[in-house]
């Protein structure tokens, strides 16, 4: 068992190579246990590549990633982490309960679990349709229902609300503001600058370094701007050479 004062996810010396390109360049940083971690940053800023690695399904070069505890990829963490990929990961000839109930299994999570996250995802309405048919938003709700299942300790989010109506993307927060309020630590990517907002802590990725890590409030204090946006423009101007 992990202490209350172990961080829920420690990384260390962090370096992924692919061919010849180092994607990340040495990462360090820590995640608090119980809050919603924002990771932010334009698209091929090795948001991805970290998630992976910290999911523990990425070939890394160097470092150590340690995840509740345990070394990432360790057996005993597939029923701790809830992951939710960029791309749906359903079974697109089942319909959406049928998948749920098949991964419920898999993970031993209740036989009331599907309902509940079909609920809290917004699908009850295409419990029994099948997953080829889902538009993107739908297959993006229907992932992250699987990553919802059971009790895990971390939700590990790639880009959870990509294609999604203004609506639902709030709905989803509200949801994952309460599961923080429960103790769950949610780690979010995002290439969205205002959904940073949301999160109580952000570490902004950029060509593969960590630019940033603080609170929101903190970077529109350090840059001196008014919203978030702003805020990450600023401290690519300051990494600027002269």
């Amino acid at each position: 068992m992990m202490s209350s004062a172990e961080p829920a996810i420690a990384v260390t010396g962090l370096r992924v190579v692919r061919g010849a390109r180092e994607v990340l360049h040495g990462l360090s940083f820590e995640v608090p246990k119980g809050q919603i971690t924002g990771l932010l940053g334009p698209s091929g800023c090795g948001k991805t590549t970290l998630i992976r690695s910290i999911v523990g399904v990425q070939v890394v070069a160097g470092g150590e990633v340690t995840v509740l505890g345990r070394p990432a990829g360790s057996a005993e963490l597939r029923r701790l982490i809830g992951y939710s990929t960029q791309n749906p990961a359903i079974y697109r000839d089942l319909s959406v309960v049928e998948n749920l109930r098949y991964f419920a299994a898999v993970l031993g999570a209740p036989k009331t679990d599907p309902a509940r996250v079909l609920r809290e995802v917004g699908l009850e309405g295409h419990a029994d349709q099948l997953g080829g048919t889902l538009s993107g938003g739908q297959l993006s709700r229907a992932s992250l229902a699987v990553s919802l299942l059971g009790s895990p300790q971390l939700l590990v989010l790639d880009e959870p609300t990509v294609g999604l109506d203004p609506v639902l993307r709030k709905e989803l927060w509200e949801l994952f503001g309460g599961l923080a309020e429960r103790g769950v630590t949610i780690l979010v990517s995002s290439h969205v600058m205002d959904e940073a907002a949301r999160c109580q802590r952000l570490i902004m990725l950029r060509d593969g370094d960590i630019l940033a890590d603080d609170s929101p409030e903190g970077l529109r204090a350090r840059t001196d701007t008014a919203d978030l946006e702003q805020a990450f423009l600023r401290l690519i101007e300051e990494r600027q050479p002269a």
